[in-house]
């Protein structure tokens, strides 16, 4: 098992994990994280305090699509631990739905 990043967090970008990530497995896109699902142990402690409810074990059913885009992009994007302020406009996306169709993007983040 590994914990994934899911769509929640685009354009929320809340950082309040990666501060508490025993491993540093977290890593930063241009507007969402990702997490490496071979650096992950598990343990947990980065699902609570995510304000936007965006990461979630991968044993829930239908993260499959997830599992594959934390994989891809943990590889190329630059590594996270320390947390930053979040986007001005995180609150007014949260909840929203479609938003890996319409705002995804590819692009990596700044890293630590």
């Amino acid at each position: 098992m590994t914990y994934v990043v899911t769509e929640a967090c685009i354009k929320c970008k809340y950082t309040d994990c990666v501060e508490v990530c025993p491993v540093d497995c977290f890593y930063e896109g241009e507007n969402m994280l990702v997490i490496h699902p071979d650096e992950c142990i598990d343990c947990g402690v980065c699902e609570p305090e995510c304000p936007a409810d965006a990461i979630k074990p991968d044993t829930e059913p239908g993260l499959e699509k997830w599992l594959e885009v934390n994989t891809e992009y943990a590889k190329s994007w630059p590594n996270i631990t320390q947390k930053k302020d979040s986007p001005e406009d995180a609150k007014e996306w949260e909840g929203k739905e479609g938003k890996f169709e319409k705002y995804f993007s590819p692009n990596p983040g700044s890293g630590d």
